[in-house]
């Protein structure tokens, strides 16, 4: 049995473990994104609702519009 198989070569390896934890992290940004959708205090429910919705259905122009259009003052307002 060889624990090193020739046919999956280093840069393959490498290659896999960049996607992979790729996703993890762009998985991690989305759950921290709509958890701080649902603490924001300054937005109805409509709001957080649609945001959701933006959110999952189209998750990289979702996080990016969240992320431009959250006011900098929605930090004082969690604290």
């Amino acid at each position: 049995m060889l624990l090193a198989n020739n046919g999956y070569p280093f840069l393959d390896i490498m290659w896999t473990m960049f996607i992979f934890f790729a996703w993890v992290i762009w998985i991690s940004l989305v759950i921290m994104v709509l958890i701080d959708n649902f603490r924001r205090r300054d937005n109805s429910g409509w709001g957080k609702a649609g945001w959701t919705v933006l959110i999952i259905f189209v998750p990289l122009i979702g996080v990016l519009a969240y992320m431009i259009a959250r006011p900098p003052e929605a930090d004082a307002v969690l604290t």
